[in-house]
C-alpha cells in the first residue's frame, strides 16, 4: 500500500501566507500541517511509501521538510512541473500523474495536504479493508446543512454506501461532507484515467471524481467522529492553529 498526499496547489485563498510558502507546510500548533498528516499515515502498518505531489514552485520547500521528517515509511517528493495557478493539473490530474509516473499497482490512500484530523486512521483503515475491492472515503458530519453547501455532500444508506454525492449543492440532502481522504483499492485505480477521458470540463476536483465513481460503482464512507479541519481560508486556519496548540500543550 502507498499513500499520495496532494500538495501541488498554490493556496491563493490564504494569501499572503502562501505567496512564497506552501499551505501544507504552514505551522499549526507549532508544527507543519504535513507533520500531522504524515504522522497519522506512519501509523498504518502496511504502508510502504508516502508520495507527496507538489509543484515546481514549492518543490524545494518539501525536499527540506522530507529531510527533517524521519518517522515511518520512506517519503518521496514528486514534482508535477507546474509553475503557477494557470498551469496546475488539479487534484485528479496530479493523482493520475503520480499513478502513471510511479507505475503504482497496489492499494492507495489519498490524502489532501490541507486536511487535519484529530482522530487517528485506525478506524478508517479497518473499515476500508472490510469494503475491498470497493473504494472508501472519509466523511464528517458538519452538523448544519447550511454549512455543507461549501463541500461535497454525501447521503448514505444503512450500510454506509454512498447513494448520493453532490458537489457544493444549493440544497444539501444531509450534513455529511466528504473530506479529501480516500482508500482506493488497486482494482479501481484505472478509473482515474477513465474518468478524465469521459469528463467534459470541471474535472480537476477530487470530489467530482468520487461523485462520478459513486454513480458507476459502489463507494463506502467512514464517518469520522472527532474534529476535522479543511484549511481553506484564514478563519479555519486560525481555528486549527489554536486547537492544535492547546492539544500539543496538554500532551
Amino acid at each position: 500500500m502507498k499513500a499520495l498526499i496532494l500538495a501541488a496547489g498554490y493556496g491563493t485563498r490564504l494569501y499572503p501566507l502562501t505567496k512564497k510558502y506552501p499551505k501544507p507546510l504552514l505551522p499549526v500548533g507549532g508544527r507543519p500541517i504535513l507533520d500531522y498528516i504524515a504522522g497519522k499515515l506512519s501509523g498504518v502498518k502496511t504502508l510502504k511509501e508516502i508520495i507527496v505531489i507538489t509543484n515546481a514552485k514549492f518543490y524545494p520547500n518539501f525536499l527540506k521538510w522530507a529531510e527533517k521528517f524521519k518517522t515511518g515509511p520512506s517519503i518521496k517528493i514528486l514534482n508535477d512541473r507546474t509553475r503557477n495557478e494557470n498551469e496546475r493539473l488539479g487534484a485528479v490530474g496530479d493523482i493520475s500523474f503520480a499513478l502513471n509516473r510511479e507505475a503504482i499497482n497496489e492499494d492507495v490512500i489519498i490524502f489532501g495536504g490541507d486536511n487535519l484530523f484529530e482522530e487517528n486512521l485506525d478506524g478508517f483503515i479497518k473499515f476500508s479493508l472490510g469494503k475491498k475491492p470497493r473504494a472508501s472515503i472519509g466523511v464528517y458530519d458538519i452538523k448544519k446543512k447550511s454549512l455543507a453547501v461549501k463541500y461535497g455532500v454525501v447521503k448514505l444508506d444503512k450500510k454506509n454506501k454512498i447513494v448520493n454525492f453532490t458537489e457544493k449543492p444549493l440544497y444539501p440532502l444531509s450534513s455529511l461532507v466528504a473530506t479529501c481522504l480516500y482508500y482506493i483499492p488497486k482494482e479501481k485505480l484505472k478509473y482515474f484515467d477513465e474518468y478524465r477521458e469521459s469528463c467534459q470540463g470541471g474535472c480537476d476536483a477530487s470530489g467530482s471524481f468520487i461523485g462520478w465513481l459513486s454513480r458507476n460503482d459502489e463507494v463506502y464512507s467512514f464517518v469520522f467522529k472527532k474534529q476535522w479541519y479543511d484549511i481553506g481560508d484564514l478563519k479555519v486556519y486560525r481555528e486549527a492553529d489554536k486547537a492544535f496548540a492547546l492539544t500539543n500543550r496538554l500532551s
